[in-house]
């Protein structure tokens, strides 16, 4: 039985040592191409995620299965294949789980506590990623699938008053004011590294977590899809 004891939730995410033994298996030896995409709030990244797949998908060979990016819908994807209940999708967002709530959780059985949320979701994304043709974006996609040899590893990154004005227009169907846009983006960057913090006892900052760091304050969606797509291509 796993330990899903928080002390043990780092280690047991980045080393993949079962996932990692499983490459030499028959089963994973023509494993496809996948990326993980970790982001600042508001840089484009949903955006640049879909131009990637389209552009992939121009560009790999014609009997090549359809590329799919899993940003929100990787939520329904981790209940379906865990078998868990549809409610619990509003505790799967990154960092949205008090400890207050996990511990209640535990003792009445509410729902799973995060830690063992976490562990499911990193299975479904390490299947994910053995399936290849996917792009996986946040939730720390990034550590999970760091090991395995076929992923690019992207971090998006914008100037702060750009990442404001594309999660204002993003999000204008919802009535987003420009403060609520920066209060949004403030909130989900310090959610973030909070989350790949705790979980995996790692900095989101930290470059060297990443094959590369895009700024798409200067550079177009368009371009970043292209740059990210010809490194994609070329992994062998």
């Amino acid at each position: 039985m796993i330990d899903y004891g928080l002390e043990h939730c780092p280690s047991f995410i980045s080393s993949q040592v079962q996932f990692v033994e499983a490459l030499e298996s028959a089963a994973w030896k023509n494993v496809r191409r996948a990326v993980t995409i970790s982001r600042q709030a508001g840089c484009g990244a949903l955006v640049v995620a879909e131009k990637l797949a389209q552009y992939l998908q121009t560009h790999s060979a014609g009997n090549a299965s359809p590329w799919v990016v899993f940003d929100r819908n990787l939520i329904d994807k981790v209940l379906e294949d865990h078998n868990l209940p549809a409610y619990l999708a509003k505790f799967l967002p990154e960092d949205r789980i008090s400890e207050l709530q996990d511990i209640l959780a535990d003792v009445l059985g509410v729902h799973p506590p995060s830690t063992t949320v976490i562990h499911q979701t990193a299975e479904t994304m390490l299947a994910l990623a053995g399936a290849g043709n996917v792009i996986l974006i946040g939730r720390g996609a990034h550590m999970v699938t760091a090991r395995l040899p076929h992923v690019l590893h992207v971090r998006l990154v914008a100037p702060l008053d750009k990442r404001i004005e594309h999660a204002h227009q993003f999000y204008h169907e919802n009535n987003q004011t420009e403060a609520q846009a920066r209060k949004f983006c403030l909130r989900e960057d310090a959610a973030r590294r909070r989350y790949l913090k705790k979980y995996f006892g790692a900095d989101i900052e930290d470059p060297l977590l990443y094959h590369m760091i895009i700024n798409t304050g200067l550079v177009s969606y368009d371009d970043a899809a292209r740059i990210i797509g010809d490194a994609v291509l070329k992994i062998a």
